[in-house]
């Protein structure tokens, strides 16, 4: 009797130990609320309560003491628990392999990890679900991601990583405001050496812009699906290639292709470099970081603008590669404005991808990989490599049916774009899509149309200043007289040469009406802006001159001959008597805008996204007006030098609403999208603005300043993003 009421004995106690253990399992599956009662997130740091809304198992992170949610739910089961905390793991056969240690990655749930819970504690199957409440949930567990990202991003905190990215995002950043800066000047320069008519003249801005708009949009859409890192570095290899490429074509018809693919390539820059590092970093760093990121734009523009002035005006250095290929100097700054853009593919390969992109993706491993590693680059950078980084799980949202067919990777690139660029027009989206849109639209084209507007008002002053100066000599007769010098800015009206030699000279905005040349020698002359109208040429010799039927306009030749006439368009830098001006305009110019990149980031989180955004353009529109006043050299550049530096705050707190308003799955689509909006602008703003030129100022002045304080009025309209995660 004694022996089987000790064998039941021990069987009742083995019972009640199964049964305790099954308990202890049954609670690690279904104790999610019992975790978030117990373990607040914001008051502890504590990623308990982020786990799966569904079955499939615990998927939250470990907590910063080291303790296993386990233990959590284990003790909050009544007289069970503290029975069972009784029997602790070391007499209870606890297997060492089950211990979580802090820091310790325990991956995402396998998909039905926990389908023996009872009945009673088993979600609804998702088949089950309307599709209402499918896409609830997967907001739900989106929302919680959020929050739980940016508590991770705090843990990681700001440092060495975040500055590091901050110089190689830079570097491409630069690159964009290089390529912008390259088109006004290359222009002159590159139409002169190839000969470009007046009909094609202007094409290669316009050309260019446009490849940019569409590069925006394809570069910005495929990064929400390819990734940040991956699509930045492609778009920067097409950009540095096309661009070294262009520097080398002889015609026009493919210097202007290797443009357009090289802004195509350039064109994916904005939006995803501002997508990319919104998404290291923790809500209060993000709207001065990103601020302080917009200052590499202007640096990209001072550089353009150097180089410009250093490099192009010395035709002297170009060299001839065979008989009919020269390789001028504008064509060495086209090499030397890819720099950036290589250096910038070079930098990024060091650099991991986006975890929040990761995370989005589902692939949680290489996200915690990237996350532990920018944790602990912070924390050696800080002196403590001993500091553990406590995540071990990761947030999974729900995945709808749609969704995973979108990840498809059989299915098109385009239409993934496209979809997904749909979707920046559904709830909640949609009306921040549209006014984005408008703010982008208005704020671009009043920035480029007035950018291109005011240096060419400066050229018609300058050209209006030189034609004042102009020498008329009228009736004039010479004969037997050589001319071996320069004449410039002169009219010659019914003159007679007779018997004179022009030798090794030059004609520089010199204009010769009714004049007649008999028995005239021309030998090594040049003409520069210089015409022979109702003139007559008899018994006259040219040899190695550039005078040509282009020049001589109704005039008669009569006897005369022409050997080793100059062929082709002749360069030196005397093409543009005011290029060393407008260089250093436009280095003004941009300069003008680095006190108000400083005060942007000081005050973006102090004063608000919005305030910034809407004042700006309200100011750069009443700024307009004093061009009223602009009747000098002087005052033009004053006016341009204010309108840049207040303007530059509406810029940058663009970039910052933009990446903070799109949830990350849109983010690169809808920053692509508004990107290429403002290329749009840009292309109408330079032919509007440009034709506009000369003839009256009152249509751009009330254009532009009705267009910005307009869009800025629609900014203000905006939701503040201030206090925003990334969603």
């Amino acid at each position: 009797m004694d022996e089987t009421h000790n064998n039941r004995t021990a069987l009742a106690k083995g019972a009640k130990d199964i049964a305790k253990e099954a308990k202890r399992h049954a609670a690690k599956n279904i104790g999610k609320a019992v975790d978030r009662a117990a373990n607040g997130y914001s008051a502890s740091r504590s990623y308990d309560r982020f786990q799966n809304d569904d079955d499939e198992g615990e998927s939250a992170y470990g907590r910063p003491d080291g303790r296993h949610p386990d233990h959590v739910a284990n003790g909050a089961d009544g007289e069970e628990g503290e029975d069972d905390g009784a029997s602790s793991d070391a007499t209870e056969g606890h297997d060492d392999e089950d211990e979580i240690y802090e820091g310790e990655y325990q991956g995402v749930p396998a998909r039905g990890e926990g389908q023996a819970a009872a009945a009673a504690g088993q979600p609804v199957c998702d088949s089950a679900k309307s599709r209402n409440e499918l896409e609830s949930e997967r907001r739900s567990d989106e929302e919680e991601l959020a929050q739980q990202y940016e508590l991770i991003m705090q843990e990681c905190g700001h440092g060495r990583f975040q500055w590091q990215l901050f110089f190689v995002l830079g570097l491409a950043l630069m690159s964009d405001g290089v390529e912008v800066f390259v088109v006004g000047f290359v222009l002159p320069s590159a139409e002169t050496d190839m000969c470009v008519p007046n009909s094609g003249a202007g094409w290669l801005g316009s050309i260019v812009y446009l490849g940019m708009m569409f590069g925006a949009f394809f570069w910005g859409g495929l990064s929400d699906r390819a990734g940040r890192k991956q699509c930045l570095l492609i778009s920067l290899s097409v950009n540095g290639f096309f661009a070294f490429l262009s520097s080398f074509v002889q015609g026009y018809g493919m210097f202007l292709v290797c443009r357009m693919v090289s802004g195509f390539g350039i064109g994916g820059a904005v939006p995803i470099v501002f997508s990319y590092f919104a998404e290291v970093l923790a809500r209060e760093k993000r709207g001065e970081h990103l601020s302080w990121l917009c200052m590499f734009w202007m640096i990209g523009g001072i550089y353009a603008s150097a180089m410009a002035w250093a490099i192009i005006p010395h035709y002297g250095w170009s060299f001839s590669m065979g008989s009919a290929y020269q390789f001028h100097s504008w064509r060495v700054f086209v090499v030397v404005c890819a720099l950036p853009c290589v250096s910038a593919v070079v930098a990024l390969t060091f650099m991991p991808e986006s975890p929040r992109f990761f995370l989005e993706t589902g692939k949680h491993d290489e996200a915690w990989m990237v996350l532990k590693h920018i944790h602990d680059t912070n924390m050696r950078a800080r002196g403590e490599p001993e500091r553990v980084f406590t995540v071990n799980r990761i947030k999974v949202p729900k995945q709808l049916d749609e969704l995973v067919e979108m990840h498809n990777e059989s299915a098109n690139a385009a239409l993934k774009i496209w979809s997904t660029f749909m979707r920046c027009f559904d709830y909640p989206v949609r009306d921040n899509s549209l006014k984005l849109a408008a703010v982008w639209f208005t704020l671009s084209f009043g920035y480029y149309g007035l950018s291109v507007w005011f240096p060419d008002v400066i050229k018609h002053l300058q050209a209006d200043e030189y034609a004042s100066r102009v020498k008329i000599h009228s009736n004039e007769r010479l004969e037997d007289f050589t001319f071996n010098f320069t004449l410039e800015n002169q009219i010659h009206r019914n003159g007679v040469f007779l018997n004179d030699r022009f030798i090794g000279m030059k004609f520089k905005a010199v204009t010769f009406i009714d004049s007649s040349f008999i028995n005239c020698y021309f030998e090594d002359v040049s003409s520069l802006g210089s015409f022979f109208k109702n003139c007559t040429f008899v018994d006259s010799f040219f040899y190695n001159t550039d005078i040509d039927d282009s020049k001589l306009t109704n005039s008669r030749v009569i006897n005369s001959s022409f050997h080793h006439n100059k062929t082709g368009c002749q360069m030196t830098f005397d093409d543009d008597y005011s290029a060393y001006w407008v260089y250093f305009v436009n280095f003004l110019g941009t300069l003008a805008v680095l006190p108000g990149n400083i005060v942007s980031a000081l005050l973006m989180d102090k004063i608000g996204r919005l305030s910034m955004l809407g004042g700006s353009m309200v100011l750069s529109g009443i700024s307009c007006f004093f061009l009223w006043f602009g009747t000098s050299e002087s005052m033009m550049i004053f006016m341009l030098c204010l309108y840049n530096g207040l303007s530059i705050s509406a810029w940058n707190s663009l970039d910052v609403v933009t990446a903070e308003l799109y949830p990350t799955d849109r983010r690169g689509t809808g920053f692509g999208f508004c990107n290429a909006m403002c290329k749009l602008a840009a292309v109408l703003g330079n032919l509007i603005f440009g034709s506009l030129v000369g003839i009256t100022k009152a249509i751009p002045i009330l254009m532009a300043s009705s267009v910005l304080v307009g869009g800025g009025l629609v900014g203000l309209r905006l939701p503040d993003t201030r206090a925003n995660v990334l969603m």
